[in-house]
Formats: C-alpha cells, sequence, structure tokens
C-alpha cells in the first residue's frame, strides 16, 4: 500500500446494471483502504461497451453510493469521453511492434484455450473487420511478469499462456485492457483494490504498463461474493440490487464489513452509514480479509 500523502484509489464499475453487494465488497474495501490513510478516492465509469449500458445505470451507481456514504473526489470519468486517449496509446504499441490488426473471429479458432497469435505478421482476413491485439509472444515481451499481491501473494504467470488479448474490438469499441490500464496512468492510481475474478487479468496490464512507460499501482484482489449455488454474485447471475436509501443501506453496509472481515460492532448494524463508514475507516485492516471467496 502507497503512503498517506501519496494514495491515489478508484473504483471502476461497468454501468451494465445497477450495484450489487458484491459491488459493494469492491467498492467499499477500495474507499476504506484510501480514506483509512488520508487518501483519495476516484469514481471512473467503464462505459466503453453502449451496448452493454442500458440508459441511465451510470446515474442509478451513483445514487447507490451516495446512499452507501461512498463519496469520491473530483469529477466522475467516463471512459466512453476517453477515445483520444486509447487511440494514442494503440498507435505507440502498434509503432513498438507490439500490437497488431487481426481479422479472425472465435469461431475460427474454437478449440483452442486462447486465440493462437495467427495474425501477428499480418492479417490472415484482410478483408473482415479488423480487431486489434497485444502481442505476448516472449520474443516480444518478457517471458514472465510478476507481483505482489497484497492478499494472495507472490504472482509470477506467463503472459504467452493467456494469449494474446484484444486491446480494440472488431466493432471499433476499446476492449478493458487497454482503457483500464491507460485511465490508471493518466489519473496517477496507485492502488487497485478490485474482486479476485480480475486476477488473471493483471498480467496483460503489467505488459501494458511497461509498454506505454506506467508505472504499477500496488494490487489487492478481494474474495468473490458467492450465492448459496456458488455462482459468482454478478448482473449476469441476477444478483439483487442494492438499495439506493441511505436508511436501506445500513443493513447492507453493516453485513459488507463483516464480509470483509471487519468485525463492526452488532449493535452498529442499524446505525447511520456515516457512522458505520467513522468506525470502519479507524479499524480498517486489509490482512482482516478472509482468504476464500465470501459466501452470501
Amino acid at each position: 500500500m502507497s503512503g498517506a500523502a501519496s494514495y491515489r484509489g478508484r473504483f471502476a464499475p461497468t454501468p451494465s446494471g445497477p450495484l450489487h453487494f458484491g459491488s459493494l465488497i469492491a467498492a467499499l474495501a477500495s474507499w476504506l483502504d484510501a480514506r483509512a490513510v488520508g487518501g483519495e478516492w476516484l469514481l471512473r465509469i467503464e462505459d466503453v461497451d453502449p451496448p452493454r449500458c442500458p440508459r441511465g445505470a451510470s446515474e442509478d451507481i451513483l445514487r447507490q453510493l451516495e446512499a452507501f456514504g461512498l463519496h469520491w473526489d473530483g469529477d466522475v470519468r467516463y471512459q466512453s469521453q476517453r477515445s483520444e486517449a486509447y487511440q494514442h496509446a494503440l498507435e505507440k504499441l502498434a509503432t513498438l511492434g507490439l500490437a497488431y490488426p487481426c481479422g479472425c473471429s472465435r469461431k475460427d479458432w474454437q478449440g483452442f484455450d486462447h486465440y493462437p497469435g495467427w495474425c501477428r505478421e499480418g492479417s490472415l482476413h484482410p478483408d473482415r473487420p479488423q480487431a486489434w491485439r497485444l502481442r505476448t509472444d516472449s520474443t516480444h515481451q518478457p517471458v514472465k511478469v510478476s507481483w505482489r499481491d497484497r492478499r494472495l501473494g507472490w504472482q509470477e504467470w506467463t503472459p504467452a499462456a493467456l494469449g494474446d488479448v484484444v486491446l480494440r474490438r472488431r466493432d471499433g469499441f476499446w476492449a478493458y485492457q487497454l482503457a483500464v490500464t491507460v485511465d490508471d496512468g493518466d489519473q496517477g492510481i496507485t492502488d487497485v483494490v478490485r474482486g479476485s475474478d480480475l486476477l488473471d487479468n493483471t498480467p496483460w496490464q503489467l505488459l501494458l504498463q511497461r509498454n506505454l512507460d506506467l508505472p504499477p499501482p500496488s494490487y489487492l484482489h478481494l474474495p468473490l461474493a458467492r450465492a448459496a449455488n456458488g455462482q459468482k454474485l454478478s448482473k449476469q447471475n441476477l444478483a439483487p440490487a442494492l438499495p439506493r436509501s441511505e436508511e436501506a443501506a445500513r443493513a447492507h453496509l453493516h453485513a459488507a464489513l463483516r464480509a470483509l472481515g471487519q468485525r463492526p460492532p452488532a449493535e452498529s448494524r442499524d446505525a447511520p452509514v456515516q457512522e458505520q463508514l467513522c468506525w470502519a475507516k479507524r479499524h480498517w485492516r486489509s490482512t482482516a480479509i478472509g482468504q476464500g471467496d465470501i459466501l452470501i
């Protein structure tokens, strides 16, 4: 974790629907990790995929965060307004020989664990719409990337085993890996606190940071919240939406603190959110977060 004076964290939801309890775990942990040391906490809306982002979803997310007392610093950033920055980054990667156009569809390489890199030396289907991919082969990138996760410990991954990730899609929309890396660097993010479902995205982002001359942040990957049937809580699995009123948020906030191993007083379950958050900031310990997934 960075020092108090320099800590800058963020929460970056995709507005494909309202926040749910799993989203609250990530938002609350990242907010507390920043606020406990007097750091900044930014809000970024990752709306680079318009077909997945229904009208009004971003505003719903803002209202939900406000109901839980999770107020952010500065203006909200919207990735849909950042195309020029992403294009500049892609052009730099292409100039370095680290990004290439690819006309292959998923159907072309079905049966493989990941895209086999067929278009690295020239697109096999130049007549089709082109995606852009990041080269991960060891002649162009490190054989392994490593970092120390604050919860999961030492991590060492082989990028080539993950494949050449898409940076810009065939339909022209920007892909998550490039957008999140560019924005984390541009906003000076020092600490990323997010769900462990994104752990295997980190090697690609470390490669992009290296190639775009961006400093890598510290990472803390949280346990996932799962329903009784074992499914991860998600919008796709129709997880119930968080409330939008402060009074209704109180019990959910208390449950989220407990899920993060923070042991709030039982009598604070119905206390105002600001009272619960004040206690949580004083007592925040990221080391208390459990190693197993969170069962709801």
